[in-house]
């Protein structure tokens, strides 16, 4: 299993292979990853070799071979095939990334916002968008008309910015988080529930923060 930041850089390092040719120097895989230093991108790159991903070619600067792909990646280039659909991809395998838990959050009265990580999940990568992702756990049920219930894992596009009718992690006043539907008004912002036992709140657009918006959800039965 790749994990975000490992996946992250593989992605990069291919993509810049298709379009120029040549591997992406150190430099620029740290700043493409938002690192603070070199060494967590040798870090990477080792990790990578090590599971058999790429290969550093010899007597060549900054010279990277992409070997392989993850499963996922590779079938989205793929023809279609009238083949069975397959299973859902395991969470040990290659189509997995491991993604930052980050506490709870609020789908009724909001609650305090959670900071530090907590633990981390497993998450398809077909669930993932670019750019980082973060988890939250649900709690409540003012999202349940919408398919989000009460113990659900739901996976967040870290970002500052989502569109009218997104269901968003809004943090409420600089303290407080609540998953929720966005819709603008003018000046002024609403976050929607999905549930008709719940008020629509209606803010100033400075009382809010957008803090990622919904891609998926992980449920356990």
């Amino acid at each position: 299993m790749l994990t975000k930041k490992q996946f992250e850089l593989l992605l990069f390092i291919n993509e810049r292979l298709k379009e120029t040719g040549v591997s992406p120097s150190f430099d620029e895989m740290k700043e493409a990853l938002n690192l603070k230093s070199k060494s967590g991108i040798h870090r990477l790159i080792t990790a990578l070799e090590e599971r058999g991903f790429i290969k550093r070619l010899a007597h060549r600067a900054r010279a990277l071979d992409v070997i392989k792909l993850p499963d996922s990646m590779s079938t989205s280039l793929a023809a279609p095939s009238r083949a069975a659909t397959p299973p859902p991809p395991a969470a040990n395998d290659d189509r997995s990334v491991s993604v930052p838990v980050m506490g709870r959050i609020a789908a009724g009265t909001p609650i305090e916002a959670l900071q530090e990580e907590v633990n981390q999940i497993s998450v398809p990568m077909e669930m993932m968008r670019s750019g980082e992702h973060y988890a939250l756990e649900v709690h409540g049920d003012s999202m349940i008309d919408a398919g989000i219930f009460d113990g659900d894992t739901a996976i967040i596009q870290s970002g500052s910015t989502a569109e009218n009718g997104e269901i968003i992690v809004a943090l409420v006043e600089g303290h407080e988080a609540t998953l929720k539907r966005l819709r603008r008004k003018g000046e002024m912002i609403a976050l929607e529930a999905a549930n008709a036992s719940y008020e629509t709140r209606i803010f100033k657009s400075d009382q809010i923060r957008v803090q990622g918006r919904l891609v998926g959800l992980i449920r356990k039965y």
